[in-house]
């Protein structure tokens, strides 16, 4: 976990001057050779800095040899070791942040090449003259290559028609199914739609240009001007509050701001296309003037190893199949020669080594305290991976990174470790087992042939295949395309890749292969399918993808991104391709590879796609640009809150932050920013009074809104620094791709996965939820006592009756009986675990959601060796007492509620295989909990998927009987939670 105060010889890492009087002692150089030094105020505009220098340098030699000052500007070395000139002269010096305070006055340069270099390298946070100094013909090649995709989409977006340009900056989300329940939320079949301050009923089924015919021609009647005429096509429905549009064929109801239309009055109001011509020509005139600058190149490294006494195990694998017998070198003494140098043989000719083989060195410590040869142990110490071939087909002699051996994937461990057990396969010793198989398929027809291969291919990812079914897959493999297209990754696991003919086989099977469902073909994408054609397969499948689906997969594929043995790849031009055509799968895409880009090992590759998504959308960097500022920001403030959290109290506290707000630099930088969460919603400015930071230990910042579009609520969003966000982000991503799976289903559960992104390293943002408060504080408002607070069960059904009378209670409690019941099936699933009061929240319309995901996958919390849960999801009586409206006796509701919980979960159960490849595709995120397939046996075991779908919910529903049975040790949880959390305050 990172520090709470970084290097205090950072002077722009810890703002300790919250008065607006700070300054800062800056050297700068003329271009005559004279040096002055001044003392700037840090929160100066570069403009007013170099007015104050202009005015000094009056009275120093060579002034007169000079030009007119608007013929110079700044440059200084920034934070990525890159020399930036500074042209927008508004930023202020804080935000610059050079490396050193020194600025140079220069000459004004116009090579805009030069100028977009320095950009992008601030923007990813990494200079691009790293990428020069590298040297790496790989490097080079992708770059090229890059640049000239970059071109072409560049040149694509000249001479679009309005359209056709909006469709690419801010294309419409839709809603893949439109759930059954929301005929229920119509006015008389009606959406009732409110224009400026004109109301008037529409059918759901209309679409955009007919809306906007009727509001054009409503407006022209009330101003007297109906003969005027007037082209709908030249207008565009804007969504109240987003920056969001609402365009093309598709009815209304297909538009995913529906969800607003619930509420009965939808704001939608009318602005003009032609207002957007001005960033378009701008935009992509210094975009194409861009793309000049040269390309660099790469050094490859020596490996040194230096341990006491060693020897080396080494395995060839492709994926997690070992290709020939494992070899080990000789023992070495690190002592008397650092540097190994043996040579290893293994019984495999080269014209049979797969494309995509990789060489695992596994390092083992020798202890031998003893003379005789039994005592000797082998300790594995670390481990080596690395590719075989460089990405021409030549044998590489790369760059080799040492891991440590706790990183060391499971599967290839057993394979390399000389003390491991090999199990055996139950079929081995019954050699007539593939014969009896064959038997019954040429020998009594397809139906049995059907069932036995049927039996093998619905088996879940993480199932074992013995030999014989692997033999058998392999042999039946047209029978497989023809009758089980999803079975090709068990294919894929059944070939023999150390057998050259095979894999010529498989490749030209591919061709003729029919195309996997996306979701289906996200499984080729693991460790387990590292061939080449494969991946290319794979991607080839995922083309038929909306840009809604992959949003909700984006996640995962840029994971896998590390498991691509060549920067230029199908995969990364794919994702490459996506981004540049929509700009929100763009902003996605640069903050989960920005978010990693500090890494090491995937430094240069993630930074290699960002420059390239720069170079191809240089009209979205300026936004993007905002939104780092920010983040800097909040980050300096956050800094500032920890380090004065100990001298003062929390109201002096607030205060200081409140002044630090109120401050140009803060203020300018915090606000008119698109969202990182959501591109859509804009952070026009702040509400300062609303700001605080909370009590937990990284006191995480709540940033408040006003919204400014026209009838927008106040937008809040929370910034974590210090905590890692990936794993709560991964959750509500599963979180939300159940909420689509039931709606496909035809089931509607109101879940609320809010917004999480992870920026950096530890920090990132969360989406404040508006109108909600934490069950925690439900209770104590309730109670005078805090021990009796967590016993009160009329405390949450009276919390909603006092925001919800009449049929908006019986909206409310349906609402929390829809929402309880997905998140009990939910969490149970993915066992979620610490689980108080304080985790579960309420809306003030029901809606009921959890939040703070930091244990999964079963890892519930103990103390004294006890689990403090012993419960598999939350279900408590005052929960019950809101879904029976407060009536004991109410059979009926609760009997719904459990037939929802039921039908949700076995819902779930059928997509149980793409649960554990979205898991499994996550494993080299190093999430704290989720580090080997081991963790994601907890899914197949949640979901029972070795099980029929009778015994399944039998089991389900013994689950639910001990979740009601056991809630009395949920309560007693929650009031010492509430208790210890009354205490503190």
């Amino acid at each position: 976990m990172p520090p709470a105060v970084t290097d205090s010889l950072d002077i722009w890492a810890v703002d300790s001057q919250i008065g607006a009087d700070g300054s800062v002692s800056v050297d700068f150089l003329l271009p005559t050779g004279i040096y002055i030094n001044l003392d700037v105020p840090r929160d100066a505009t570069i403009s007013q800095i170099k007015q104050l220098l202009w005015k000094q340098a009056h009275s120093y030699p060579l002034f007169h040899l000079l030009m007119e000052i608007d013929s110079y500007m700044f440059s200084c070395v920034n934070q990525t070791a890159v020399h930036e000139e500074l042209e927008d002269e508004t930023r202020r010096l804080c935000d610059v942040r050079p490396f050193l305070p020194v600025l140079k006055l220069v000459t004004r340069n116009c090579d805009p090449g030069e100028k977009l270099d320095s950009k992008i390298g601030v923007l990813i946070g990494k200079g691009l003259h790293e990428f020069d100094a590298l040297q790496d013909p790989e490097v080079n090649d992708f770059r090229a290559k890059m640049r000239r995709i970059s071109e072409e989409k560049i040149q694509s977006l000249v001479g679009l028609s309005w359209m056709d340009w909006l469709k690419h900056t801010y294309p419409p989300e839709q809603e893949p199914v439109i759930p059954e329940s929301f005929q229920d939320k119509l006015y008389s079949g009606n959406l009732v739609v409110k224009k400026c301050y004109s109301l008037f009923q529409v059918s759901p089924n209309m679409n955009p240009i007919k809306l906007n015919e009727l509001a054009i021609r409503k407006r022209l009647t009330i101003h007297g001007k109906e003969d005027e005429e007037v082209d709908p096509a030249d207008y565009v429905l804007q969504v109240s509050g987003r920056l969001e549009y609402v365009f093309g064929d598709h009815p209304l109801i297909q538009f995913q701001v529906h969800e607003v239309f619930w509420n009965l009055v939808k704001s939608v109001f009318c602005i003009l296309l032609s207002c957007l011509f001005d960033e378009i020509s701008v935009y992509i005139c210094s975009a194409y003037y861009s793309l000049q600058s040269s390309v660099g190149s790469v050094t490859s490294l020596k490996y040194l190893i230096s341990l006491w006494q060693v020897h080396v195990r080494a395995g060839l694998f492709h994926g997690t199949e070992l290709l020939c017998k494992t070899t080990v070198s000789t023992e070495i003494s690190g002592r008397s020669d650092h540097v190994w140098n043996e040579v290893l043989e293994f019984e495999i000719n080269v014209c049979d080594l797969p494309r995509m083989a990789r060489l695992c060195f596994a390092v083992y410590a020798v202890m031998d305290k003893m003379k005789t040869k039994k005592s000797t142990k082998h300790y594995p110490v670390a481990w080596v991976n690395t590719m075989v071939f460089d990405y021409k087909g030549h044998l590489k002699n790369g760059e080799l990174v040492l891991h440590s051996w706790s990183s060391f994937p499971d599967e290839l461990e057993e394979m390399l470790n000389p003390m491991g057990t090999v199990q055996t396969n139950p079929y081995t010793e019954n050699a007539t087992y593939l014969d009896t198989l064959i038997e019954i398929i040429w020998g009594r027809g397809g139906k049995k042939f059907y069932v036995v291969l049927k039996d093998i291919m619905e088996r879940d990812p993480l199932s074992q295949l013995c030999e014989n079914e692997m033999d058998l897959i392999w042999t039946l493999r047209y029978d497989c395309r023809e009758n089980f297209p999803q079975s090709l990754p068990k294919l894929l696991l059944s070939l023999k890749w150390n057998k050259l003919e095979d894999v010529a086989q498989l490749q030209a099977l591919l061709q003729i292969w029919p195309k996997l469902l996306p979701r289906e073909a996200l499984e080729l994408l693991d460790f387990n399918y590292p061939d080449q054609y494969v991946r290319e397969y794979a991607v080839g499948c995922l083309r038929q993808m909306s840009d809604e689906e992959l949003s909700q997969y984006l996640l995962q594929l840029v994971q896998v991104l590390k498991y691509e043995p060549f920067l230029d790849c199908a995969l990364s031009r794919f994702l490459l391709e996506r981004a540049l055509g929509n700009r929100r799968i763009g902003q996605m895409l640069f903050w989960h590879l920005r978010s990693e880009v500090h890494i090491p090992a995937v430094s240069v590759q993630f930074g290699l796609i960002l420059e390239a998504y720069c170079r191809g959308s240089v009209a979205h960097m300026k936004v993007l640009a905002k939104q780092v500022e920010a983040l800097n920001k909040m980050k300096t403030l956050n800094s500032l809150i920890k380090l004065n959290a100990m001298k003062q109290s929390k109201a002096k506290g607030k205060d200081a932050m409140h002044t630090c707000l109120k401050q140009n630099a803060y203020r300018e930088a915090l606000s008119d920013l698109q969202s990182p969460l959501n591109p859509s919603v804009i952070l026009s400015e702040l509400h300062v009074e609303k700001c605080r930071y909370m009590d937990s230990k990284m006191k995480p910042l709540w940033i408040v809104y006003n919204n400014k579009m026209f009838g927008g609520d106040l937008v809040g969003i929370i910034f974590k620094n210090g905590d890692d966000l990936r794993q709560d982000m991964l959750t509500l991503q599963i979180l939300r791709l159940m909420d689509v799976l039931w709606k496909e289903a035809g089931l509607d559960l109101r879940i609320l996965p809010y917004g999480c992104l992870a920026t950096g390293d530890h920090s990132g943002l969360i989406e404040a939820v508006s109108s909600s408060e934490t069950i925690a504080d439900i209770q104590l408002n309730s109670s005078n006592v805090a021990a009796a607070a967590a016993f009160n069960k009329d405390a949450l059904l009276n919390w909603l009756k006092e925001y919800n009378l009449g049929e908006d209670l019986d909206r409310a409690i349906e609402e929390f009986t829809l929402s309880c019941a997905g998140y009990c099936v939910a969490t149970y699933v993915l066992g979620i675990g610490d689980r108080h009061s304080d985790n579960i929240m309420v809306r003030k319309n029901g809606q009921l959601f959890h939040i703070d995901f930091g244990h999964i996958l079963g890892n519930f919390k103990s103390k004294f060796g006890i689990k403090r849960e012993r419960v598999p999801f939350i279900l408590t009586y005052d929960f019950i007492h809101v879904i029976q409206q407060g009536k004991t006796g109410n059979t009926e509701k609760f009997g719904r509620f459990r037939q929802y919980c039921e039908e949700a979960y076995l819902i779930l159960r059928k997509h149980g295989n793409l649960f554990i490849t979205l898991f499994a595709l996550m494993l080299t995120a190093g999430l704290p909990e989720l580090t080997s397939v081991k963790d994601i046996q907890y899914l197949k075991d949640s979901l029972a998927l070795g099980k029929s779908e009778e015994e399944a919910l039998k089991q389900f529903k013994q689950k639910f009987d001990e979740a009601l049975r056991e809630s009395w040790t949920t309560k007693v949880n929650w009031m010492a939670h509430t208790v210890r959390k009354d205490y503190r305050s």
